[in-house]
């Protein structure tokens, strides 16, 4: 179980997405969508995404539509709330997804009913 001071609060949040600008704060994590041109650049960014999260020992949630993929970072290992990991790795991902030609589309992450 990490420490508590791993778990941020959402004023820390708030400033960490100041430079996290293709990721927003829904449902309890930091969340983005990456439209790509097709499904296959789709495919490269989810196997990068994958050794990311290998190599970090922290998975995100993902899931694929065509040519976008949906990502939410939080740390299940912390009660599902937002971790310095968590950022860490949106960071790396947002790095990734721009060298991939991705387009950061947040506002399209689906809002639960």
């Amino acid at each position: 179980m990490p420490e508590a001071k791993d778990i941020l609060t959402r004023e820390q949040i708030d400033a960490e997405l100041r430079e996290l600008s293709q990721w927003t704060y829904q449902q309890g994590g930091l969340v983005t969508v990456y439209k790509l041109e097709n499904g296959r650049q789709a495919l490269d960014l989810i196997a990068a995404v994958g050794d990311i999260a290998e190599e970090a020992n922290h998975h995100p949630d993902l899931d694929w539509r065509y040519n976008r993929v949906f990502l939410r970072f939080s740390s299940h290992d912390a009660g599902g709330q937002v971790t310095t990991r968590d950022v860490s790795a949106a960071a790396t991902v947002s790095a990734v997804a721009e060298r991939l030609g991705a387009v950061a589309e947040p506002d399209k992450y689906p809002t639960r009913s």
